[in-house]
């Protein structure tokens, strides 16, 4: 029994979840999300274009933005092939390693995404609360530095993720419930003790979405006492017009993924559908609606972006 065991436990395959009872019409399914992948992929890559190819936005607010596009385009590559994978061909199975590399790479950029949306509210801080010294702090290699920091940061703390979770032993149902792995996810499928997992996953995810969460927050409430204490009202509406596109990501990021991870941990008698939909939208509505929402705020940027399309 043992063995058998054993050789389980090295050959575990989990079987994803496309949308249950509605197999049927998984193709015809498969044509938003195909829309949503190519949206993200165009989206994103025209404003990393537009931003590599003018001088003119080579600024720490476009330089940030395009670390955004980046970690987008990771996500979407990381995670869509696989849903379309299910809708299209029926193709669910994944290998451990497969899925410990898929699990890696989600939570590493989801946190790295975590850490530019406070990159770009710090922007807006310095600023609007201070901004003669805007150009001294937000050096090129500033910013680098932090960019570097935060990556790391993000990768030092879920390098662990996969060893944990190939230490355990999988006898149980081996079917997940998204169409993507997740650690909260496959670690629930161990037949092992699973504390130390719980407890870890749990710390990175106060350490990084937690705080950086947090400091947002602050952030943004020095901005509204600044803003509030300047006595013309045009100059109050202009200086909130400049962040009401970075409030927008940070709400499409924060809410999925903060109720995506309380239903995980602490809704065990919650609706399956409900878990998948808002998988779906913690992972694919972000990359396809910023690029979306900063083209349209922007107007230096939606400017280069219609000066491109028209010649």
């Amino acid at each position: 029994m043992s063995a058998v065991n054993d050789t389980k436990f090295k050959s575990a395959v989990f079987l994803l979840t496309g949308l249950p009872g509605q197999e049927d019409v998984h193709l015809w399914i498969s044509i938003p999300f195909c829309l949503v992948y190519v949206i993200s992929i165009v989206g994103n890559s025209v404003i990393l274009f537009i931003i590599k190819t003018d001088p003119s936005l080579h600024e720490p607010m476009y330089i940030f933005l395009s670390m955004l596009a980046v970690t987008d385009l990771g996500l979407s590559i990381s995670t869509i092939p696989t849903i379309l994978g299910i809708l299209l061909f029926n193709s669910r199975e994944i290998s451990l390693d497969a899925c410990c590399a898929q699990l890696f790479f989600i939570h590493s950029l989801s946190y790295i995404e975590s850490s530019v949306l406070l990159l770009m509210a710090f922007d807006r801080f310095i600023a609007i609360c201070n901004p003669l010294r805007y150009a001294s702090i937000l050096t090129p290699l500033g910013i680098a530095r932090m960019g570097l920091f935060f990556v790391l940061r993000s990768v030092a703390l879920n390098i662990p993720l996969p060893f944990l979770l190939k230490w355990f032993r999988y006898c149980r149902a081996n079917v997940l419930s998204h169409s993507y792995c997740l650690h909260q996810d496959v670690m629930k499928l161990a037949c092992s003790d699973i504390t130390v997992n719980s407890i870890y996953g749990l710390s990175i995810k106060l350490l990084t979405v937690g705080l950086d969460s947090l400091l947002i927050f602050l952030s943004y409430v020095m901005i509204l006492k600044t803003v509030l204490s300047v006595a013309s009202h045009m100059e109050c509406l202009r200086a909130l017009n400049t962040c009401v596109s970075h409030l927008c990501a940070v709400l499409l990021f924060y809410i999925p993924e903060i109720g995506l991870s309380v239903i995980h941990r602490f809704g065990n008698s919650s609706s399956p559908f409900l878990q998948i939909v808002l998988g779906y939208v913690y992972l694919l509505v972000p990359p396809l609606m910023n690029p979306i929402v900063y083209s349209l705020k922007s107007k230096h940027l939606r400017a280069r972006i219609m000066r491109v399309f028209i010649k």
